[in-house]
């Protein structure tokens, strides 16, 4: 079956609601010779028109985090740039139907043992080298590199041959089929072949994508400035886009509210009520894609090693309290991965373990525990101190007595991939929004063959495979989802709590910002007016 797609970005949904609650500067070496789909442009006051788009200006955005170039390949918090820099395959809109990037077409054979390939034609690099298929066929090898921290490497390894028929029409030819091909296609960005191995050590990114980065100041930020030769045709609007690294809580908002940035992503749940009531500020919530805090169990670590200890834990935790508190109101509670528009997504399971703190101890003690001491990593932005501590304090109720142990995000996230974790740690994941397969093939947390959790078992690894070579619809695979959905449940390694795509703060001068499934920022059709 062949689809076509013409290049023009879709419409997607938009939700501007608030449930409000209680270094030294690198210079790059350029040739200058972007869980979460939902439009988060603020709307227009009742009875006027959107503003018409404006060329020019710069946009600051304020992140709690640095860029971390070692992570350039893995889905994070550090992630947020790539889109600005590079372009990817396809990407997917809000009913997970692949729309076209740099690949204009594709073709799956019947078999499902081969996809060919379209490409988009007049591309080139910062640098002004072509685009061509060299390139796709580079990415999905370097993506198979066991040295590069790539979440989706199992779909990369089922590419298993290449065909060129020129320089724009490519041939993918498979080990087996696979549902989640297109998750790839947004994951995977389109560096550089020639400069990858500075790209992840800082020195030069080099992409095909609407923005050229300038300077990285490591600590304090980056800097990015239009691509004149972008293959969209006058886009993007903007001149410049600054990143600006503002890790306190306060200052980040105060950034916000003073002007001195116009868009984040990091404002912590407990500040969105301060945000509400700033008459130049509007918050969106990205609902269809994004992530979920969760708290996660060593199971190497006893006494986790006991799934009924592990169940306990997952009944101690007062979800909808830190949906209320700490989130904001922004979220859904939930004791499953899967957000509301995922085909893995039941109310059963979502409600499966509710807040019951006696018979936490109930299982606890059946277990024969009556007090634990455990550490609990998280890492040390103002947002996820707070879930920390939310969780720190339920588990006390039933006998669980955890040592907060603060990270920085950068050796969090090293330490989730090297499954050097503790017996506890909170953090947040994605990898729920895409195909369902794709977060237990792929996603740290969850991986059947390497988690961060240690948990291994045969059972779960088989219906794993199977739901990854389904194809995605029919009764097969729902009954396969179902059986993930049953196995996360009852060993309960991972226990999710809340659901939560990104909230957006930004300034209501700014509009057409976009993030795709993996919380690439999409700044194509951005402009500040009005």
């Amino acid at each position: 079956m062949t689809e076509l797609y013409s290049s023009t970005p879709t419409a997607l949904s938009r939700r501007t609601t608030l449930r409000a609650a209680g270094g030294g500067t690198l210079l790059l070496g350029l040739g200058l010779a972007g869980c979460r789909s939902a439009v988060s442009e603020a709307a227009a006051p009742a009875g006027k028109a959107a503003t018409e788009p404006r060329r020019g200006g710069t946009l600051t955005v304020a992140v709690n985090s640095d860029f971390t170039p070692s992570l350039l390949f893995a889905q994070s918090g550090q992630s947020l740039q790539h889109r600005l820099i590079y372009n990817t395959l396809t990407r997917y809109d809000d009913r997970l139907k692949p729309q076209p990037e740099l690949a204009t077409s594709w073709e799956y054979a019947e078999d499902g043992r081969s996809i060919t390939l379209k490409l988009r034609t007049g591309v080139t690099y910062h640098d002004g080298r072509p685009f061509t298929a060299d390139d796709v066929i580079f990415a999905v090898k370097n993506l198979q590199n066991p040295l590069r921290a790539a979440q989706l490497r199992a779909t990369a390894a089922a590419v298993t041959g290449f065909e060129k028929r020129g320089d724009h029409e490519l041939v993918l030819k498979l080990a087996h089929p696979v549902n989640n091909l297109f998750d790839l296609f947004e994951f995977m960005i389109l560096t550089d072949r020639n400069s990858v191995e500075d790209a992840v050590t800082g020195k030069k990114l080099i992409g095909t994508g609407p923005f050229a980065l300038t300077r990285w100041s490591p600590g304090s930020g980056l800097s990015f400035t239009r691509n004149e030769k972008y293959w969209q045709p006058d886009r993007p609007y903007l001149d410049a886009v600054e990143f600006r690294v503002v890790p306190q809580a306060d200052a980040l908002l105060s950034s916000l509210r003073t002007g001195q940035s116009q868009l984040s992503f990091g404002v912590p749940g407990r500040n969105l009520a301060v945000v509400a009531s700033t008459p130049e500020l509007a918050i969106s919530e990205y609902t269809t894609g994004g992530g979920a805090y969760y708290l996660g169990v060593n199971t190497t670590v006893a006494p986790l090693d006991d799934k009924t200890v592990r169940q306990a834990l997952a009944r101690a935790v007062d979800r909808e309290r830190i949906l209320k508190q700490v989130l904001g109101g922004y979220g859904l509670a939930s004791a499953t991965p899967w957000p509301k528009s995922s085909p893995a997504f039941t109310e059963a399971g979502r409600t499966h373990y509710t807040y019951d703190p006696g018979k936490a101890r109930e299982l606890l003690k059946s277990a024969g525990h009556t007090r634990l001491d455990l550490p609990l990593l998280h890492i040390n932005l103002p947002g996820d101190t707070a879930v920390a501590e939310a969780i720190q304090y339920d588990l006390k109720r039933i006998g669980v007595h955890v040592t907060l142990q603060p990270t920085d995000p950068a050796t969090a996230q090293k330490n989730l991939i090297s499954q050097k974790m503790p017996g506890l740690w909170t953090m947040s994941h994605g990898f729920a929004q895409v195909q369902p397969s794709t977060l237990a093939v792929s996603a740290y947390p969850f991986n059947e063959a390497k988690n961060t959790s240690r948990f291994r078992s045969a059972a779960y690894t088989k219906v794993v495979r199977e739901a990854w070579t389904t194809p995605e619809t029919g009764a097969r695979a729902n009954a396969l989802r179902q059986q993930i959905t049953d196995t996360l449940l009852d060993e309960a390694f991972i226990i999710d709590l809340v659901i939560r795509g990104s909230v957006q703060v930004s300034a209501k001068k700014l509009h057409g910002v976009t993030l795709n499934k993996f919380a690439y920022l999409n700044l194509d059709d951005a402009y500040l007016a009005g």
